[in-house]
């Protein structure tokens, strides 16, 4: 582990500053499009920019990655997206902040591809199941504190904007510092939409809901928690126990899953996210009663802990699943495969989430991700009444962040083999001295 932190500490520290900033914008763009009374299509509308972004980058960063390296990128998208968070804060327009959440969209998955890409070039199988523990830890913890960040100044000032800014900026100071040589980058292909259903329909269709539900309850949770009236305070305390509950749920659910059928574990956990949403609804209800039938805003946090340790691992549970039906070697392209399918379930979530909000009113929020959890679960026990369970000695549980590109999946322990790299001290003095080598054979050629 301090190997892996020593080697890496650069990278964890950029990406830590990204995702601080991350989460304190997602929030404050919230925040900001109910106190400037957008309607709720139009918060959608706008909100769901950002899933359509990276659903363009991820097809288009491989090419750029490969032609200008992967320094360069870091540093273009990442002053880019400092750049775009101050333009929301001069042009106050729902359809101008879509196209701006576009380019962040845009923006954010060329630095997680560079990131992971870079991580995987820097792990062995001997380290990079730890690799990607801390890496979770640095992007769930930051985006955490990043959320509390909100309390800084009043969102309709724009000191919060230059914040977000000022700490995406400062994320290029490690990475551009840093003594390290950049990866050689490789790109990954998806298994096709059609093989990928073949191998798991479960995993696929789960997949492409999931991301309707994620994406929707990461960029619309400050909608509806503003909407309820909550401070500022409580609103970071909301967003906050989403990043951290989830990812401190991933790994007791994980374990779990390892041990039964896969599909009843996302089934029960899919039905069980749904309960507790209802839960909320409920909860909610009763805070604003008069007097002494109000009920403390404690058991709605309580519920809304209990739905995130249901729902943020089941993407993770998704995957695993789907491995369980496919070979080793196809692990990887699997995983590409449903962040595609996830991608366009995801490009639609907030838009669809604030229609059911139009409708229904604030609770529709909650009514939306009930409905699609919903769908999950029954078309999961469907699938168990056509198909046996299997039994995949290589394929196991491993914990991946909702944000997980291709270059990422490839830190899971039980994909192909990476072969172990060599020290840029010795790749140093082997190039000195007109000496070439060969990773794949694992030894060095005159």
């Amino acid at each position: 582990m301090d190997k892996v932190l020593k080697n890496s500490w650069a990278l964890f520290l950029g990406m830590g500053c990204i995702m601080m900033a991350y989460g304190l914008q997602g929030s404050l763009l919230g925040v900001r499009a109910v106190q400037e009374e957008f309607s709720l299509t139009s918060t959608g509308f706008m909100m769901s920019g950002y899933f359509v972004g990276y659903f363009i980058g991820a097809a288009t960063i491989p090419k750029i990655i490969s032609r200008v390296g992967h320094i360069r990128v870091f540093a273009a998208f990442a002053s880019l997206a400092s750049l775009i968070i101050l333009i929301h804060s001069i042009l106050v327009n729902p359809f101008i902040w879509f196209l701006l959440r576009v380019l962040t969209g845009i923006s954010m998955v060329c630095i997680y591809t560079v990131a992971e890409s870079w991580l995987n070039d820097r792990s062995s199988n001997k380290n990079r199941g730890s690799v990607l523990s801390v890496y979770m830890v640095v992007l769930y913890g930051t985006m955490g504190i990043g959320m509390f960040l909100l309390n800084f100044s009043s969102p309709k000032n724009f000191q919060p904007f230059i914040l977000v800014s000022v700490i995406t900026s400062a994320a290029l100071i490690p990475i551009l510092l840093t003594k390290k040589k950049p990866p050689t980058f490789k790109s990954i292909k998806a298994m096709k939409l059609k093989e990928l259903y073949h191998a798991s329909p479960f995993g696929m269709v789960s997949s492409l809901f999931y991301g309707t539900i994620q994406s929707a309850l990461f960029t619309l949770l400050a909608v509806y928690a503003t909407s309820m009236n909550f401070t500022i305070l409580e609103i970071s305390i909301v967003t906050f126990l989403l990043a951290v509950s989830g990812a401190i749920a991933q790994f007791p659910i994980g374990k779990i899953s390892d041990m039964y059928d896969r599909r009843k574990v996302i089934v029960f956990s899919t039905f069980g996210a749904a309960m507790f949403s209802i839960f909320a609804i409920l909860v909610s209800r009763q805070m604003y009663l008069p007097g002494s039938l109000a009920t403390s805003k404690t058991w709605f946090y309580i519920f809304f802990i209990l739905f995130s340790f249901c729902s943020l691992p089941m993407f993770s549970l998704i995957l695993a699943h789907t491995n369980d039906y496919i070979s080793k070697d196809k692990f990887v392209a699997a995983g590409a495969g449903l962040q595609f399918a996830f991608g366009l379930g995801a490009m639609s979530g907030p838009f669809l989430c604030s229609i059911f909000m139009d409708l229904v009113g604030s609770n529709g929020f909650f009514v939306f991700l009930f409905f699609f959890h919903c769908i999950i679960g029954f078309f999961g026990i469907y699938r168990m009444k056509v198909r046996q369970s299997v039994d995949n000695p290589d394929s196991q549980f491993v914990a991946m962040p909702q944000t997980i590109t291709p270059a990422g999946i490839e830190l899971n322990p039980t994909t192909e083999h990476i072969e172990e790299p060599y020290s840029d001290k010795v790749k140093e003095i082997l190039e000195r001295k007109g000496v070439k080598y060969k990773k794949d054979e694992d030894e060095i050629k005159v």
